[in-house]
């Protein structure tokens, strides 16, 4: 902790790969075991989880951790480090259902998976064979964050502390990802739904959520534990909202090269963001043909895209929404100034918040 910050992030994120590397090259021996059928799963599963990522979630729980007074131990890295399990686990299966075709630059998990079964002429469905496999392996990143949480090496007591805190957080992403779906079939649009779907399906579990995680491995049942979950929630709800409204711009307006998804790709999936809301509730009847064209056509080509770019800018939503992400982020941090923080944990905490609300993921 007497490392500048943004070192302290690095060395962090640094050992929190290394846990993720081993822990997954164990599960790999031990699919291998099971039948050599899965050594091509478990290869999608290692590549998918280790390249590429910020680490956001094991990161607030470190802040979370320190911030309460905790001290540096590898197991408490090792039980941070099953955080990251649990987002592959929400990612594989929100590809799946927003039927992306890539990730990071990379082939989804379903579509990797159709690809080998027309590339090794497999009997059968190939789409079916892909949405299986996605299915299967999001289940199985969900089992292993479970198994590398009880594997860390907390103590007992701080594994009973923080389970009720992760089985929260599960059953929030949850929740998330089935209203965005509802959404979806709703077909229509509400600022107000939008951003309650923005805070559980991303904002609650990457930001408060995991630092309430930290909190609960460095303090006991308490007054003071609530404090720091209260000061938390102050912090990371704006923060959170924060970050998906930021993802939220960058699916219509990102570098591809950056977002790792072809540009305006949230358009054709007809995402209802609110970025969408907002376009929508400001549009002119013009304006509203434009969005019934194009909105939602998933062979949406470049002259679609510019389109539908051109209504968000036009009614201001694209302009509404970066100054909503900045009041967002002036809550937030706001939230940290607080003499119960110690210094140096401050100084992680602002540098997080600033990553959170950077213009590239």
């Amino acid at each position: 902790m007497n490392q500048e910050p943004q070192f302290a992030l690095a060395d962090i994120r640094i050992r929190v790969q290394r846990d993720l590397t081993d822990f997954l090259a164990e599960q790999t021996l031990y699919l291998g075991e099971i039948g050599t059928e899965l050594i091509p799963a478990a290869e999608a599963i290692n590549a998918f989880l280790l390249d590429g990522g910020k680490r956001l979630r094991p990161l607030f729980a470190y802040c979370g951790y320190v911030s309460a007074g905790g001290e540096d131990d590898n197991a408490i890295i090792r039980a941070i480090s099953s955080l990251e399990l649990l987002q592959g686990c929400a990612l594989i299966h929100d590809d799946l259902m927003d039927a992306s075709d890539t990730r990071r630059g990379k082939p989804s998990i379903h579509r990797l998976f159709e690809n080998i079964h027309r590339n090794d002429e497999l009997s059968g469905s190939a789409a079916n064979y892909g949405a299986s496999a996605a299915i299967l392996l999001g289940d199985l990143a969900l089992v292993w964050a479970d198994q590398m949480l009880h594997r860390s090496g907390i103590s007992d007591a701080q594994l009973v502390r923080v389970l009720p805190i992760y089985d929260e957080m599960r059953v929030e992403i949850m929740a998330g990802q089935f209203l965005d779906i509802h959404e979806q079939a709703l077909a229509t649009q509400s600022v107000a739904r939008s951003l309650k779907i923005a805070r559980y399906k991303s904002g609650k579990y990457t930001v408060e959520r995991p630092l309430h995680f930290g909190a609960s491995l460095a303090l006991p049942p308490g007054e003071e534990r609530e404090n720091f979950f209260a000061m938390f929630s102050e912090f990371g709800l704006p923060l959170g909202e924060g970050f998906q409204l930021r993802d939220d711009l960058l699916g219509v307006f990102g570098d591809p090269t950056l977002t790792g998804k072809p540009a305006g790709d949230d358009l054709r999936e007809g995402k209802r963001t609110v970025l969408m809301a907002m376009t929508q509730d400001r549009a002119s009847a013009k304006q509203e043909t434009v969005i019934a064209k194009y909105f939602g056509d998933r062979h949406l080509d470049s002259e679609g895209v510019g389109a539908l770019r051109e209504v968000i800018i036009e009614t201001g939503a694209r302009d509404h929404v970066e100054e909503l992400i900045e009041k967002l982020a002036l809550t937030a941090l706001d939230a940290l100034n607080r003499e119960e923080i110690p210094p140096a944990a401050h100084g992680l905490l602002r540098d997080l918040a600033s990553i959170a609300m950077g213009k590239s993921v």
